[in-house]
């Protein structure tokens, strides 16, 4: 005897509550997937946006800041290297260049960040339209700048929140300088595709500093002048040789300034990542045990309703397997169509939430639907088979007396 006219009259008629277990099992589920799908694409994210820095090199200190400084510019910690270790670093012929960072200005929201040229080309890959800087008043700006190539604007100082939107607060702290863009970045998938990125000569005058040369020099970026170079916050060490640049990590970890590789910084991350993973996994886990539970709980109070309709069945002779398949398919199928539901939500909310945190942080997200993911939602699945089977036992088990007078 086939079960599933039976099952599809039942779903039918109350198809209201059946709704409402699909969509208990649909949130669990969404939220077990948002939370790993979301861990796994910020963690290839970041790796990507750092993939292109060799070596950093900071004042002592926290990594983790040095990190957000060098990668993701989030300008932290206001300590600087010493002027001597800093001429020192940015001529250092082991490297292939070492381009100082600068902060401190903005443009709509923007960091204006100093640098030299050679860093540009490196992160881009070669420019995707235009040059880089030759002068000090010409910047190159990030992928999805809305700076077009010829467009000039003055710099602020400070970053004012929100100014891309709205305008910004740009002219109340402008610079009195006019500032040309010459060219664009290739996309990155860091914040330096929003950041615009000027002659760190232009930085440090803006700031009445040493420009880094002799007063009245044109030059632009190494040799420096140890005598009219500042200190800086961070530099980006880049050299094709591994050997190389293990060996300027170790030349400058010390009492001045630390080294590091950007893995090392990120495996940190990764392991405050992955703690919040499982606790908001274990979270999930429970809310799915807790939902389950509710719907099979529910499914009892709903077959009691569908009592005499199974008592009739038994009285008409349809043997107990027949009525177990009934009342187990009808609750297997609603924890199934909530699974599949809950995965299509939680990829969908992995990509929201990948959405606003690029959008605020810049850093590019692509989430997916990995093995972890789906294991998740086959346990969930499977756990829901088997609760599912409660109810269709006590149901087959009823005596047909009790049954017939409602109390199955």
């Amino acid at each position: 005897m086939n079960p599933w006219p039976l099952i599809r009259a039942a779903l039918a008629r109350y198809r209201y509550s059946a709704m409402a277990f699909v969509l208990l099992v649909a949130a669990g589920v969404t939220l077990a997937v948002a939370i790993l799908s979301q861990e796994r694409a910020l963690r290839n994210g970041s790796t990507r946006a750092a993939d292109r820095f060799t070596l950093i090199v900071a004042p002592p200190g926290s990594r983790t800041d040095a990190l957000f400084t060098g990668v993701f510019l989030r300008p932290g910690s206001s300590q600087l290297l010493s002027p001597t270790l800093t001429a020192n670093l940015l001529n250092d012929k082991r490297a292939a260049f070492v381009s100082p960072l600068a902060f401190g200005d903005s443009h709509r929201g923007a960091p204006v960040v100093g640098a030299i040229a050679p860093l540009v080309e490196h992160l881009s890959e070669g420019l995707a339209e235009g040059r880089v800087f030759a002068s000090p008043r010409e910047a190159v700006v990030g992928a999805t700048s809305p700076l077009q190539l010829g467009d000039s604007f003055k710099p602020a100082h400070g970053v004012h929140h929100g100014g891309m939107e709205h305008g910004g607060d740009d002219e109340l702290d402008a610079h009195d300088v006019l500032i040309t863009v010459v060219g664009r970045m290739k996309p990155t998938g860091s914040p330096w595709d929003r950041a615009i990125v000027v002659p760190i000569e232009l930085v440090w005058s803006l700031h009445h500093l040493p420009t880094g040369h002799a007063p009245g020099s044109a030059q632009l970026g190494a040799p420096f002048d140890p005598a009219f170079t500042p200190g800086i916050p961070a530099a980006v060490v880049h050299t094709p040789k591994i050997a190389a640049a293990y060996q300027l990590r170790s030349a400058y970890t010390g009492k001045e300034s630390m080294a590091f590789f950007p893995a090392e910084a990120l495996l940190q991350l990764y392991a405050i990542l992955g703690d919040m993973r499982q606790l908001m996994s274990l979270l999930a886990v429970v809310t799915q045990a807790l939902v389950l539970l509710a719907i099979v709980s529910s499914v009892f109070i709903l077959f009691r309703l569908l009592a005499p309709q199974f008592a009739t069945l038994r009285a008409l002779g349809a043997p107990r397997r027949y009525v177990f398949a009934i009342a187990w398919g009808f609750t297997a199928l609603l924890v199934g169509v909530g699974v599949l539901a809950g995965l299509a939500g939680g990829w969908g909310l992995s990509f929201a939430i990948s959405g606003w945190l690029a959008h605020s942080t810049g850093v590019s997200l692509q989430p997916s639907l990995g093995a972890a993911e789906l294991l998740v939602a086959l346990a969930i699945f499977g756990v829901g088979l088997v609760l599912a089977a409660l109810p269709a036992w006590r149901m087959q088990r009823a005596p047909l007396a009790a049954a017939l007078k409602g109390e199955g």
